[in-house]
Order: structure tokens, then sequence, then C-alpha cells
């Protein structure tokens, strides 16, 4: 199977240029292509490891990746999917940026592969040297109002909250990119998604007209959730590729959540796992979804993707915590990444700790009385160890690391106590 077949096969090729023609350009192998990151943040976040996957592919296929960040449009501003100006980028602030995403994509890609080295280009390089007269002339005199207002980008944004030229210029500008990259890098191919397929066939356009030659372009398709939330996003905000933005537990977590209908599809977007084993994963998961089988696949192989292999482990031992494992395997940062968002407490006095007045003392129970009642019914945890005795009292001996015990009502009213040390 062609990569392109594969990718179609997976759900990944929305829209793209004559498949004749770049299938025997690819076929051949060694072709260059680029896929641009906005810098309008020093992270990453899930919502770009589409294209960050589709360079990896293309690489892994014998092809060579660009990465093209936008330290130049990024000052701008692509009104694609927007409905509504942004506001646009210092240059202490893009710079900051920019070094973020260069240390995330080095960790992606292959710069030590010989002829297909992955390259990783700031377009601020070329877009800061033209001048505009010279910009006008060789570049804008391609472009007609008419074909500019024709790009869905434009009309919608006409047709609501209106554009700036600043934004109505940014296509002009993408296309140049490609420009630039075609005759500098002998890039020939754009990748993207899907709301970027009007400035990608634009750049087709410019490299068809200033050189007479052909180039290719593919777009991914937007994502989706089956259950309507918004990809990539949760109550707290986006999910981060930086593990300072957001921890790689919850990064884990945030894939253990995947609706039912969304872990095939999923998997194969996201993951290199072959298909044939996609099915497999997705017919298990269908027979038991209770067991949620394919959301644990899905979260291992993007924790190591994006953490590594050992992050990923750890954020499944932090998992396992949570719903009552026992604690005599697990390290420090396990407990730490179980305990990211649990309420704190740092007992006063030095144990012995009567187990009911630390119950009190941390809002687990609400009364001594009510202590009692919840240690009977078996109702109290010390470590996940279930703990019935009234007259319990928490020890040097139950402390963890020499810092910790974790204390829990019911299956997730959890408290972590924090001794000094």
């Amino acid at each position: 199977m062609n990569l392109f077949d594969e990718l179609k096969r997976r759900g990944l090729v929305h829209d793209h240029t004559d498949q004749t023609e770049m299938t025997n350009a690819l076929g051949k192998g060694g072709v260059s292509l680029y896929s641009g990151f906005d810098p309008t943040a020093d992270s990453l976040h899930i919502g770009n490891l589409i294209p960050i996957v589709g360079l990896m592919r293309f690489q892994r296929a014998g092809h060579r990746p660009i990465a093209v960040i936008g330290g130049g449009t990024g000052m701008i501003g692509d009104p694609s999917g927007k409905s509504e100006e942004r506001n646009l980028l210092d240059v202490e602030v893009l710079e900051h940026n920019l070094k973020g995403i260069r240390v995330q994509l080095e960790k992606f890609l292959d710069f030590d592969a010989g002829p297909i080295s992955a390259l990783m280009v700031n377009n601020a390089e070329w877009l800061n040297e033209v001048r505009l007269i010279d910009f006008f002339r060789d570049v804008g005199k391609h472009f007609s109002i008419g074909y500019m207002m024709a790009k869905e980008s434009v009309k919608s944004r006409i047709a609501d909250a209106g554009i700036s030229y600043t934004e109505f210029s940014y296509m002009a500008l993408q296309a140049y990119d490609f420009l630039q990259l075609f005759e500098k890098e002998n890039c020939a191919m754009q990748i993207g998604g899907s709301d970027q397929w009007g400035n990608i066939t634009a750049g087709i356009e410019l490299i068809r007209r200033v050189h007479g030659k052909p180039a290719f372009g593919m777009t991914f398709p937007l994502i989706t959730t089956s259950d309507g939330r918004k990809f990539g996003k949760t109550e707290e905000g986006n999910i981060w590729l930086d593990p300072k933005r957001t921890s790689p537990y919850r990064f884990s977590q945030y894939w253990i959540q995947t609706d039912d209908r969304d872990v095939g599809r999923f998997l194969r977007y996201f993951t290199f796992l072959p298909l044939d084993e996609i099915d497999e994963i997705e017919k298990e998961h269908l027979e038991s979804p209770e067991k949620r089988a394919g959301q644990r696949r899905l979260s291992k192989e993007l924790t190591t993707l994006v953490h590594g292999a050992a992050v990923a482990r750890s954020s499944e031992r932090a998992a396992r915590i949570l719903f009552g494992a026992g604690l005599d395997d697990i390290e420090k940062t396990d407990l730490l990444s179980a305990a990211e968002e649990m309420p704190r407490t740092l007992p006063s006095g030095a144990p012995p700790y009567p187990l009911i007045d630390i119950l009190l003392e941390t809002g687990l129970s609400k009364s001594k009385t009510l202590a009692r009642k919840e240690l009977r019914g078996g109702g109290i945890y010390v470590n996940n160890r279930r703990v019935t005795d009234e007259g319990s009292v928490l020890s040097d001996d139950d402390i963890l690391f020499g810092q910790y015990i974790l204390l829990r009502k019911g299956k997730k009213n959890y408290h972590l106590l924090e001794f000094e040390k």
C-alpha cells in the first residue's frame, strides 16, 4: 500500500490536488513537503498533532519534512477558520514562542536522516527581507481580487465580522512562503488542515504562474468529536504538548475520556499502529466498551509519542492509583501525578494522629459521629487500604516517600496529607 492510499484508509485525506500526479511524485521518493505552525503560544497543542504526525508519516515513507514556523505571518494572523480579527503579537513574545515550538518539533522529526533530514525554518527569514514594492510587483500581480474574494476563509469573514487588509493579505504571504520553499528547498508539496486549502492552492497557483511547474497539496480533516465537544479543549482550556502547561497525567487522561465512537478513528488518525491491529483493538473495544481498552491503548500511544515511554508508564500507574490499586510498586512521581488536582492538607502537630481527627481536619468527614459511621461502613481508605477500626491512628509507617499519606472516602473522594520534610 502506498502512502497516499494508507492516508486515505486512515481517513486523513480531505482535499488533494491531482491524485495521479501526486502519487507518481511520491512514488519516486524524496519529495520535500512542508506544513506551517502558528506561533501564537510558546507550546503546540494536540490540535497540531495531525500535521506533526503527518510530517512524521511522510518522513518515514522516505520524504523530507519541512516545518515552517510563522515568525513573519504570525505577526499578522491567518483569517482561515477565525470569526474575528486576532490580536497582533509583538516581536518579543513571538521570539519566545518560536523557541518553545522549535524545541517541541525536534522531538518528533528526525533532523539527522541524510537526504531526508527534517528542516525547520522561520518565514520571517524571507518576509522580513522582501521590499513592499518588490512584493507587489513580483507576487501581488498574480492575485486577482476576484480570486481572493472567492476563497471561503475570506467570504465567511466579509459576510460576518469583516476583514482587515492585513488579514486579507495573509493568503498572498503564505503563497509566497510556498514559492520561497519551492525555489530554495525544492519543496513541491504542502499539507495542513482543511481550513488551509485556500492558502495551499494559492501557493500552488503562484508556483505555476511564476515557474510553470506543478506543485501539490493535501489537507487533513478538521477534528471533531462525536459528543459535540471541541477537540483538544477542556474546561481548563487547551491540552498542550508542553508538560509545564498540561501535565503528562492530564494529557493521558484526556485520551482516556475519548468517546467510544471516536476511539477507532483517533487510533487511525494519531498513531502509527498498523491498520489491521487497530481493527482488532476496535473490535475488542466494541465488544466490551466498559473496559475502555481502546481508550487506554490510545492514551498509551499518544502519551508515549509526546512525552516518552517512561512518562506514559508513570501516567498509567497514576491512573491505577485513582482506581484503588495498591501502592507498593509506585514511584513518587506516580503519586504526585495522581494527586495533581487533589486537595492537600498539612496536618497540625506530629504523628501519630487519630484517623478520626484527620478525617475532620481534611473535611472528608463532617463530624466524629459520621467519621465513625464511615469507618464502620468500610468507606475510608488509607493509602488505598480499607480501614474499619474507629481507633486507628496514622503513624510514621503510613507516610509514603517520607512526606505523604493518601486518604480516600468512597470511590473518588481523595485527599493528600503532605508533611514538611
